[in-house]
């Protein structure tokens, strides 16, 4: 398995960021032509999702979901007062893996790669797993 490392930064405490190009681009570079490929974020107060990107109006509709499951003021124990984020990353996950076929990354006609952010802005890293045949 051929391991990438990305840096990036969030301006929002909630945001979520399209790292489809940055993805497709170590793909195209790693000269895998049939395999897949890890997404891992290394963060407690962060994720990672698959969902449609042609629409902004969908991440700012999640972003407004996970609010209201989770708001930000709450009867936290936790001392940094980031449970909501922590709340929030445990529910959207961590990691996703994507097939790659013919070269690319076998994402559907409306989805993009998100990396969501819930406690930002912040410097922020993710590891690229890419595994398969040339």
């Amino acid at each position: 398995m051929i391991w990438r490392e990305l840096h990036i930064s969030t301006q929002k405490r909630s945001q979520f960021l399209n790292i489809s190009t940055l993805v497709s681009s170590e793909v195209s570079k790693s000269g895998i032509k049939s395999g897949y490929c890890l997404i891992y974020i290394p963060h407690t107060t962060a994720g990672v999702t698959i969902n449609e990107n042609t629409d902004p109006n969908v991440t700012e509709d999640l972003i407004s979901i996970l609010d209201k499951i989770a708001p930000r003021e709450g009867n936290y124990q936790h001392a940094e007062k980031n449970s909501d984020a922590h709340f929030k990353a445990s529910l959207v996950g961590e990691s996703c893996t994507i097939p790659i076929i013919d070269g690319r990354l076998a994402l559907g006609s409306w989805q993009g790669i998100f990396f969501c952010e819930f406690d930002g802005p912040r410097q922020r890293k993710f590891k690229i797993g890419l595994a398969g045949e040339k």
